[in-house]
């Protein structure tokens, strides 16, 4: 296991290289910074100045040489527009993100994977076909549309919850956290179920196929002719099993979920990182823009190599070996 570690940490720091050059030069073809960040009215010489300062004003190859100096060192640069360092600025809304993501992955489990169940038992039932129907409609709504459906029914209409901003926060481990107070439980309420719709979606038929599989097994077979009650071959043989492919999308997914939740927190005004990235884009603020794309790049190394170790752990077939594999 410890060779393993060690070799995926040996080829994630080759992504993590492989990924700033390419963040690089993507960043640098997008447009100039300093044709939004100073005033139209600013002469050649403003003009140079802003550059110089900046450190714009060198050739491609040795802003990227810099860029890759300052990383090996933690620095990523400070924010164009803000003056402060964008790795402060990211992780001031990370938190946001993070809430965020969390409360629409558990709504999606809470709702898919006893769904995905039922549906994976009576296949054949009215309730099973349209729980398979209601992952089709998951599956198909764009996540915009659904959330400014929602906004329309629920904030506009009933006038139940509100439809943006966080709400009141607490602090909690030195970390503000809205989810602990009421007013802050009903701003979460409308984000969270529009991010989690699609991921209900894809739980529900991922959790129906490994039911469908798992049943049909020897060992299943073999727990109901022992005799066992259908209650513990369920919760016992079946759903250890089937959970395997789920545990190993869920890692990926809330990955996803932190970091492309960019249109529901543009939809409602969720102060996150992807309505700081939005933001940073719209003036083209290379160091926000750049610590985003690194941040999440490792925080999907770190999600797989998490998700291999749970896979090996989940199913004893599996062993993670270091070598011929």
């Amino acid at each position: 296991m410890t060779v393993f570690v060690i070799r995926r940490m040996l080829q994630s720091i080759l992504v993590v290289f492989a990924v700033t050059i390419i963040v690089f030069l993507s960043i640098n073809v997008i447009g100039n910074p300093v044709d939004i960040l100073i005033d139209a009215e600013c002469d050649q010489a403003c003009r140079t100045r802003a550059m110089l300062t900046l450190g714009l004003d060198l050739p491609l190859h040795e802003q990227y040489l810099t860029f890759l100096w300052n990383l090996l060192h933690g620095n990523l640069g400070d924010s164009f527009l803000n003056k402060i360092p964008a790795v402060d600025l990211i992780l001031a809304r990370l938190p946001a993100s993070i809430e965020l993501a969390f409360s629409a992955l558990a709504i999606a489990l809470l709702v898919g994977v006893p769904c995905g169940m039922w549906a994976g038992l009576k296949p054949n039932s009215i309730s099973g076909r349209l729980v398979m129907g209601g992952s089709i409609v998951g599956f198909s709504l764009p996540t915009f549309w659904s959330g400014l459906v929602l906004i329309f029914v629920f904030a506009v209409q009933l006038d139940w919850l509100p439809s943006m901003g966080r709400g009141e926060t607490v602090t909690v481990f030195g970390t503000r956290f809205s989810i602990f107070t009421l007013d802050g439980l009903s701003h979460l309420v409308l984000p969270a179920v529009t991010l989690a719709l699609f991921h209900t979606a894809l739980i529900m038929r991922l959790t129906r196929a490994g039911m469908r599989e798992t049943i049909l097994q020897d060992y299943v077979k073999f727990a109901h002719a022992k005799g066992l009650s259908a209650k513990r071959v369920l919760f016992v043989h079946v759903l250890r099993n089937m959970m395997i492919p789920v545990v190993t999308m869920l890692g990926l997914e809330f990955g996803g979920l932190v970091a492309f939740g960019i249109v529901t927190e543009t939809i409602f005004a969720w102060p996150g990182m992807g309505k700081l990235l939005i933001d940073s884009i719209g003036v083209l603020d290379r160091p926000v823009i750049v610590a985003y794309v690194m941040l999440i790049v490792v925080m999907f190394i770190i999600i797989n190599l998490v998700v291999d170790i749970l896979y090996s752990v989940l199913d004893p077939r599996v062993r993670l070996q270091s070598a011929g594999r």
